[in-house]
């Protein structure tokens, strides 16, 4: 069993995939679950954009995107499709990359994920070198301190405590709210879905925690 488990957040510029196409098209920001690539090489996508970026229109006229559905909430679209492009980030995920989240923003991406171990790590590194535009932002352990500190106290994965804190942080608690959970979403680089899932089953540790004591 190994131990190490790092978190990577990864900058691609250049990559010429839907989403990115499609975010710098409509000047917008995209924020996407991670794609899942089918055995025949099509990757289905489910993602996120503000309801008024104009990435519908764009997507509808890309011949790589299809059976695509917009289903409204707000002030947000949730999109799901099936695209016949298959981005950067499937490189890294070959080599051992376990993405989490995926951003687009204005064409370029962040993709934050983990890696298992240092020899996986070199080898997402020689693949990410080998790739059009890809550069490592942040590395860091999954347990830090802190980290350690919550998960001992409450029992919060560290993907729960970054959605109550970064939520916490943007008055999504206040009364009356400062922001939506989109916004909360958007600033995580995740869907509105996975944001409120980690929410819940984060508060749902943190009253089970309190309560017990």
């Amino acid at each position: 069993m190994i131990d190490e488990c790092l978190i990577a957040e990864f900058r691609v510029e250049g990559d010429d995939c839907p989403l990115a196409h499609a975010s710098a098209t409509a000047d917008a920001a995209v924020s996407a679950e991670p794609p899942q690539l089918r055995s025949d090489g099509n990757v289905l996508l489910q993602f996120t954009a503000p309801a008024d970026a104009g990435i519908a229109p764009v997507l509808d006229a890309d011949d790589d995107i299809r059976y695509l559905h917009v289903a409204n909430a707000g002030d947000r679209d949730n999109f799901r499709c099936l695209s016949k492009h298959p981005c950067v980030v499937h490189d890294l995920v070959d080599e051992g990359f376990l993405v989490e989240s995926m951003r687009y923003d204005r064409g370029a991406a962040t993709m934050t994920g983990a890696v298992v171990g240092h020899d996986v790590l070199q080898g997402v590194m020689e693949r990410a070198a080998e790739t059009v535009g890809v550069t490592l932002r942040k590395l860091q352990p999954l347990a830090t301190e802190e980290a350690d500190a919550i998960g001992r106290g409450y029992g919060l994965t560290p993907a729960q405590e970054a959605a109550l804190r970064t939520a916490h942080e943007m008055g999504y608690f206040a009364v009356p709210k400062a922001c939506s959970a989109a916004d909360v979403a958007g600033e995580l680089g995740i869907s509105k879905s996975a944001f409120l899932e980690r929410l819940r089953r984060g508060q749902d540790a943190l009253f089970e925690a309190l309560l017990a004591r």
